[in-house]
């Protein structure tokens, strides 16, 4: 999750240029290390997405990352995805974000559209067998795609401070908030009763909670994100106008209940300081017939972006103690 003062703080965070892009998939080549990158355009229902592929010739199992928001993009995941060298990884901007198409249509601005964009990816790119990993919002459209009865061919899963349940998350973000002085917790109060969230006030006071726990150990140059633009209406109508208020159509998403029903290895990954708390991540991982926790530390939210090379070991180090059971 993302708040839109977060998008001005967190560019090169979530977001991937929106230019236009060749529908006909395009290969380049790194100089220095010499590793394929493949981009190109998917068709899922309502236009067209991005989609990068790096390693598209390695023989192991894919791992398809899907990244934040809702409305953010993928490029946050640049700096983590060129440390898995042993199997094709793949990126993707969802519909109305990103490089992908804006058609507009907010009737598809849910949970399902999402889950039907990797089916779409799937059939395009031919991912019979394939590993997930959803970061934040990501998160809850990974383990949708399972709940949803699509674990056929899906080795294992990765959630990276996932959003499993909005109350709790919302929780979480009052106990984070209620952690910081008192000073900027009364101007976050003030402002939010009277739904004054562009006071200058305001934006300051939450930038100090971003600082906290979205990316303590501070926001690396991401090249992929150069030029950016991501989708605020996009998370404002489906999340609300902060990550403490959530008013969106996400508002009731709750997935608690069915996490039982998650019957696939499940490695969660949970910053030190990051608002999806780890003490939460622990709790959600007992409710999964086989889920563990991972906390990187120092990190907070951003933590496959802080801390890529460390997040790229845990996993690979998972996926590969999964494929070789």
């Amino acid at each position: 999750m993302i708040s839109r003062h977060a998008l001005v703080l967190l560019t090169v965070f979530w977001f991937v240029s929106a230019c236009s892009t060749d529908p006909v998939p395009s290969e380049q080549i790194n100089p220095e290390t010499g590793q394929i990158t493949r981009t190109g355009m998917v068709a899922v229902p309502g236009g067209n997405v991005f989609y990068e592929v790096s390693n598209p010739d390695a023989e192991g199992t894919p791992l398809l990352l899907i990244h934040g928001g809702p409305g953010g993009t993928s490029c946050g995941y640049g700096l983590m995805d060129n440390q898995i060298l042993d199997r094709p990884v793949i990126r993707y901007d969802q519909l109305e974000t990103g490089r992908s198409d804006r058609p507009g249509l907010r009737q598809q601005w849910n949970i399902e559209h999402s889950v039907a964009e990797i089916d779409a990816i799937r059939r395009s790119l031919n991912l019979d067998e394939l590993h997930l990993m959803g970061w934040s919002w990501g998160g809850a459209v990974a383990a949708e795609y399972v709940l949803k009865g699509q674990q056929e061919g899906i080795g294992g899963m990765i959630l990276a401070g996932p959003l499993l349940s909005t109350p709790v998350w919302i929780e979480d973000a009052n106990y984070l908030l209620s952690t910081m002085p008192e000073e900027l917790q009364s101007t976050i109060r003030l402002h939010e009763a009277a739904e004054d969230y562009d006071h200058p006030d305001y934006i300051a006071a939450t930038d100090s909670f971003y600082a906290r726990f979205m990316t303590p150990l501070g926001r690396p140059y991401v090249p992929e994100c150069e030029g950016v633009s991501g989708n605020n209406e996009v998370y404002t109508t489906m999340w609300g106008p902060t990550e403490f208020t959530a008013t969106g159509t996400l508002l009731t998403y709750d997935r608690r209940e069915q996490l039982p029903d998650i019957d696939v290895p499940v490695l969660i990954i949970s910053g030190e300081f990051d608002e999806a708390r780890p003490e939460t991540m622990e709790t959600f991982a007992g409710m999964m017939p086989e889920a563990r926790v991972e906390v990187v530390p120092g990190a907070g939210h951003g933590a496959p972006l802080e801390r890529p090379e460390l997040v790229a070991d845990l996993v690979s180090s998972f996926l590969s103690e999964i494929e070789n059971r």
